[in-house]
This record gives structure tokens, C-alpha cells and sequence, in this order.
């Protein structure tokens, strides 16, 4: 169907039911238009009509053809008169705007945003990997990253940072811990080439640096003291530690 000659309005609703729950419009079918709706739903889009249609058999959905218009222009007025048809005869439409065509300049209520707050509360993400991601493959220009690394920088230092001054039970991380698989996988990631600090060797300021801001801090005077203090006063094992392996062998010995 080409679009200089116009389209249809349809209808979304149950099978069960009388009352439609959205009405758009197409220049395809609304068979086409329904199957549209229902795969930008399993992405998780996050609006009141899209919201509805993940909690339905996808089975039990329809969309009827409501009104055949014969050109563009009266398609989006159409749109707009079977909205407001519907809306007088209080049928629970679920569309944000009055329809029409073009930008609708739709203006969220405290309403709107306190009943979208609820609808996506405790909802897990939707997340797409590898060739499933519409990004995948792809990078993103190094204009890009400048211009973003500019517009965040600062955004989220000190007090702008909003976890800031948060410890203990009040920090939204209290509390969690890393799976051993997590662990694993992000130590695995990190060995060898993976590690962002490998083949790099620190500049003779930065090893200066350092070499100040560590002065008059008290250190062990030995890796045994340090071994003594940090594991074998602790109680901790550690198999990277070669005097926790030693004192290992010879309680064995004995």
C-alpha cells in the first residue's frame, strides 16, 4: 500500500472483548501493524499500552480494521475523531495522545510519571546479547566518546555523586555480594591482555608519586611480618602467599 494513498485506522483488543485498548493508524494491515506492536513489546518498552500487551496471549490479541481513509492527510484526522469517538464512549483506550500525524508535543502529568514509576518498579531489564543486540559489532566514533566524556565529566563527583556520604545500610549496595562465578569470570576477564594495565609501566612522576604519598605510613618490616600480621593473626589462608604455604607443609609434617 503506498503511502500517498492513504491507510487504515484499526482497533487493538481482546478476542473476549468489545472495548479496544489502543487505536492507530497504518499504511500497512493491521494484521502487519499488530505484529509490529507485538515484537517492540518483547523488547521492553515501557508505556501503558505496551505494558498491557506482555501480560496477554498473544493469541488471544487482535486488530480490527476500523476505517479505510483515502489519503494521508485524513488518515491522521481520522485517527484523531476515532480516539476521541472511543474516549466519549469510555472505552479504555490506553493511547497517550490524541493522535493525528506529526509530533504530538505530549506533556506528562505527575499522574502520568507517578503511574509509570509504579508499572516498571522491581521489573528486571530486558537485555540483548551479541548478535541479538542492535548494537553489536559496531563502535562508537571517537567524536562521540569525546563529546560524551565532556559532558559528563564532574557530573558525578562528590556531591553531585548520588550516593554520596551513603555507608553502611543506607547504601543501595549494602549487603550484596558477587557470585563465585561473577568472581571467576571477571578475573578471568581481567588476566593477561585483559587487564587494562597490561605491558604499562607506571612514569618516573607517578612513581614519585606515589613514593610520597606512601612516606611516614607504618608497613610491616618484612613480607614474614606482614604474613604474620595480615594471615597467621587473622586467621587467613591465602594460596598466592608463599609463608601461608610453608606453615601449611610443615603443620602437615608434623
Amino acid at each position: 500500500m503506498a503511502l500517498d494513498s492513504g491507510g487504515v485506522i484499526y482497533g487493538v483488543r481482546l478476542r473476549s472483548a468489545f472495548d479496544y485498548r489502543y487505536v492507530g493508524l497504518t499504511t500497512k494491515s493491521a494484521g502487519v501493524r499488530l505484529r509490529q506492536h507485538l515484537k517492540v513489546a518483547s523488547t521492553g518498552r515501557k508505556t501503558p499500552f505496551y505494558d498491557w500487551l506482555r501480560k496477554q496471549d498473544r493469541a488471544e490479541v487482535i486488530a480490527d480494521e476500523l476505517h479505510w481513509v483515502e489519503t494521508l492527510v485524513e488518515l491522521g484526522r481520522a485517527e484523531a475523531d476515532w480516539i476521541a469517538y472511543l474516549r466519549r464512549d469510555s472505552q479504555p483506550l490506553l493511547n497517550l495522545t490524541d493522535g493525528g500525524l506529526g509530533p504530538t508535543g505530549v506533556v506528562w502529568t505527575t499522574e502520568m510519571r507517578e503511574a509509570a514509576r509504579i508499572r516498571s518498579t522491581g521489573r528486571p531489564g530486558i537485555s540483548r546479547f551479541a548478535e541479538e543486540n542492535p548494537f553489536h559489532g559496531r563502535t562508537h566514533s571517537a567524536e562521540q566518546r569525546e563529546k560524551w566524556s565532556r559532558e559528563r565529566k564532574g557530573t558525578y563527583g562528590g556531591s553531585e555523586n548520588p550516593n554520596f556520604g551513603k555507608f553502611g545500610g543506607a547504601h543501595p549496595s549494602f549487603g550484596r555480594e558477587m557470585s563465585e562465578e561473577s568472581r571467576a569470570r571477571l578475573s578471568n576477564q581481567r588476566q593477561g591482555a585483559g587487564n587494562p594495565n597490561f605491558g604499562l609501566r607506571a612514569s618516573p612522576e607517578t612513581r614519585a608519586k606515589m613514593s610520597d604519598a606512601q612516606k611516614g605510613r607504618p608497613k610491616p618490616s618484612s613480607k614474614r611480618s606482614a604474613h604474620t600480621r595480615h594471615h597467621t593473626n587473622k586467621g587467613v589462608f591465602k594460596d598466592s602467599c608463599q609463608h601461608c604455604i610453608a606453615d601449611a607443609t610443615r603443620i602437615n609434617d608434623e
